[in-house]
């Protein structure tokens, strides 16, 4: 059924299409372990008072997930069985530095290994610590690469990432403290 008529204590449509976008962007934080992408995202979520709608939002989706994956009575006591095991502190998202294996993902992206790569990136709790790891080897192999290599690489990427104009994107400067 579509909804063709807005009611008028309802958010405008383009409101709930924004609070769904913001509630995945929050939720594939939590569930990737970037407690610095959650926490900005929280952060900007408080500052703007959308709290109520990003949570109704979020608890639709969690509920559809239910739904779709148990039968009533089993998604019920799932859930009560997480309500039960739910931690005190529940701001902090799921690291896990050791789960990150940064070696395996280099092997995997140099043999072209697409399935490995995803499922590398699939199973570790906190892809910071992947990715982090992954500029770590990379940052060991530059002193190995022949003069100039480096700077054409670092040309490359800069063309990929220009403006529509041709001029190189700016990276913005860090805050001033």
């Amino acid at each position: 059924m579509a909804v063709t008529e807005e009611l008028a204590d309802e958010l405008p449509v383009e409101e709930v299409e924004a609070a769904k976008s913001r509630a995945a962007t929050l939720l594939l934080a939590f569930r990737h372990g970037n407690q610095l992408a959650f926490d900005h995202e929280l952060d900007c979520l408080l500052e703007e008072g959308a709290e109520r709608e990003v949570t109704s939002l979020l608890v639709w989706i969690a509920a559809e997930a239910v739904r779709k994956a148990y039968a009533p009575v089993v998604g019920d006591r799932v859930l009560r069985a997480l309500a039960r095991r739910a931690p005190l502190d529940t701001g902090a998202v799921a690291v896990d530095e050791s789960g990150a294996d940064a070696a395996r993902l280099v092997e995997a992206v140099g043999a072209g290994d697409v399935a490995t790569v995803r499922a590398l990136v699939a199973s570790t709790a906190d892809t910071t610590y992947l990715l982090g790891g992954l500029v770590q080897a990379v940052a060991m192999m530059l002193p190995l690469l022949p003069e100039g290599e480096a700077e054409e690489v670092v040309a490359e990427l800069r063309s990929r990432h220009s403006d529509r104009t041709g001029r190189p994107a700016g990276i913005p400067e860090a805050r001033q403290s």
